[in-house]
This record gives structure tokens, sequence and C-alpha cells, in this order.
């Protein structure tokens, strides 16, 4: 039997995305989110959500784009630290030892050590009550080489992304690959259920 725990926000996991953005006076600027996702496939967008304390609110209202930058775990520390620190009080970039660079399609800057990022531009905003939904289209992805696969596909593993649990407030790393998607299931027509899984 299943306890109830009340209405929480308790999907698990989420994301430990790295928003960039441009201050008023050009100031390249980065925040930790987890509360977003890929929310569409034909244009690509994703959905990123935003109090509007934030700085990042702002700078994304006034330049309608933003770059979702994805940290490989050798990066934890300073995605923490993006995430507990306001925009308004420090300049992350020098902080964090971290290198901004000028996106060519969208006006946002994105990180460099970090493999993996998503260039976008905003197509709608949705007022939630506590938080801001941004629906960005994907105009770019940006890759590492050393990230990518014979079909120049990033490897998960390559990437090494992490998540948040917001049950206990802590960041997980990725585990070992289950099978393949869209054919593990295709077991259950067989009537049978692989063990390893």
């Amino acid at each position: 039997m299943k306890k109830s725990l009340g209405a929480k926000t308790l999907a698990m996991p989420t994301p430990v995305w790295i928003v960039g953005s441009y201050g008023e006076k050009d100031t390249p600027n980065i925040m930790t989110i987890a509360w977003g996702g890929i929310c569409n496939s034909v244009p690509p967008c994703v959905a990123i959500s935003l109090q509007k304390v934030r700085s990042t609110y702002a700078n994304i209202l006034r330049r309608k784009a933003f770059t979702v930058n994805i940290p490989s775990t050798r990066y934890a520390v300073e995605a923490d630290f993006v995430g507990i620190t306001s925009g308004r009080d420090t300049d992350k970039f020098p902080a964090t030892g971290l290198t901004p660079v000028k996106s060519d399609r969208v006006e946002a800057p994105y990180v460099e050590e970090f493999p993996l990022v998503l260039e976008c531009k905003v197509l709608e905003t949705v007022d939630l009550g506590t938080h801001v939904q941004f629906i960005g289209e994907i105009l770019n992805v940006l890759a590492d080489k050393s990230v990518l696969g014979e079909t120049d596909e990033p490897l998960i593993e390559k990437v090494a992304p992490f998540v948040f649990n917001p049950g206990d407030r802590s960041y997980h790393a990725i585990g070992h690959t289950i099978g393949p998607a869209f054919s593990i299931g295709l077991n259950l027509l067989k009537r049978g259920r692989p063990e390893s899984i």
C-alpha cells in the first residue's frame, strides 16, 4: 500500500541545468535550475521554470533568449555555486573560473567547459504562480567533439550529466545502461522479462 505524501514537487529525478543569460550591462550570467525538460518535437523546444525574483528571469524577458548548459559531474561544485548565489551580488563566471562564450545564434552566453549546450529563443511565457515557465525553441545544439559517438550524437556516458533529487536535495550521477529504448518493452509481447533489467 502506498502512503500519501501530499502535493509536492517530488518528481524524480530532475535535471541539473545551467541557464545562461545577459544582464542589463551585457554581463554574462548563469544560474542552476531543476525545473525543466523537453516539451515539443517540431519545432524542438525546451521549457524552463524560474521564480520572478531571479535576475535570470528579468534577463530572459529582456533578451528573449537563453542557453541551457549541461554540466558534467566534474563541475558539480560550480553548478551548485551558481544556483545558490545571485547574479545581482556575484559575477559568477570569475567566481567559478568558468568561461563565458557569446552565442552566435541567440543573445545569451554559454559555458565553454560544459559539454552540451542548447541555444534557445523564447517562444512563449506562462505565469504559473511562484514560477514563470519559458518555452524556448532550440535553434542549435553545441557539443564538445569528445562526447560524440560514431553518428555524431552525444553519448550520455561521455557527457556525464547529473541529476537532482528534490526529495532529499541531493545530486546523483547517472548509472549504467539498462537497455535500448523503444525496444526492451517488446519483450512483453513475447511474454518474457529479461532478468538483467
